[in-house]
């Protein structure tokens, strides 16, 4: 089933003279089974919104529907270990949260934590490591002498081992190289497709909406300016300009050709579309 949210509010500080409403009125249906970004600018209310996921911050006003819970701002939620079982929460620089003396103890911990025998919980470390690029000889090494791209991957093991049905990752690349990042990218849609998992992602990166997600939120200001598919939003130049975004290389590489006299139709986001579409209109002209 959808994630739904149902005029939601999320206020700080309610009733100080720092009061900051963070999201208004949100009503949103995340579907099932996708791989979704979320985008903003900087202090638009993205990671307050996947903060109440797993009701790690929970709504001022309103109701959501997150799996089979429902929370609703006048009551005081119950059984959240279930429901943070169920949805993986990844902080942005994940690797801070690492604590354990060994990766194998670390990526352990949550399962533990919900019940696992030190037996079941070994055997999923060995299961989850080589779906992150991690074999068996990382499992005695301590996570604070790894590089900052496997202490990510040691850090999503730890989520992915609890077999969470929804994966909130925030701003997962950040920091990361371009082959780190796309390896991140590749893992997360490995797990949409393999594990079937539901997948959001929080970022800024264009390429990375273009190229691995299937839907896309924008927030504004606190509130859902568009909720669209991914093909539908990179087609809407205005919006783009609207929301001070850079489109990603093959929509600026697309638009230049337009500009110097080319034929292209705004739907073509893939580079080999539009070199059959330029090597055909070139050689009609010949």
């Amino acid at each position: 089933m959808p994630i739904t949210f149902k005029n939601v509010e999320h206020t700080y500080n309610n009733g100080t003279p720092f009061e900051y409403v963070a999201l208004k009125n949100i009503s949103l249906q995340i579907p099932e089974g996708k791989v979704t970004a979320i985008i903003g600018e900087t202090g638009s209310g993205k990671t307050t919104l996947v903060q109440h996921l797993n009701a790690l911050l929970l709504p001022t006003q309103g109701e959501l529907e997150i799996l089979d819970k429902k929370i609703i701002a006048t009551e005081k939620p119950t059984d959240l270990k279930a429901l943070r079982k169920q949805v993986g929460l990844v902080f942005q620089f994940p690797e801070y949260q690492l604590f354990e003396e060994t990766i194998a103890k670390d990526i352990a911990f949550g399962p533990k934590n919900f019940g696992a025998s030190e037996e079941e919980a070994l055997t999923i470390v060995k299961e989850i490591m080589p779906v992150v690029g991690l074999d068996e000889s990382y499992m005695e090494k301590s996570p604070f002498d790894l590089s900052g791209g496997q202490k990510r991957r040691v850090a999503i093991a730890g989520i992915l081992a609890m077999n969470p049905n929804v994966l909130v990752l925030d701003e997962p690349t950040a920091g990361l190289d371009p082959q780190g990042a796309k390896d991140m990218m590749d893992l997360f849609v490995r797990t949409n497709k393999e594990f079937h998992k539901t997948v959001l992602i929080v970022t800024h990166d264009m390429e990375h909406v273009l190229n691995y997600c299937d839907e896309v939120i924008v927030v504004k200001n606190g509130e859902i300016k568009k909720q669209c598919q991914v093909q539908e939003f990179f087609e809407s130049l205005e919006l783009l300009e609207e929301l001070r975004i850079n489109p990603p290389a093959i929509i600026r590489l697309r638009e230049e050709l337009i500009k110097v006299g080319f034929h292209i139709d705004s739907s073509i986001l893939s580079i080999d579309e539009l070199a059959k579409t330029v090597a055909k209109e070139v050689k009609h002209h010949e």
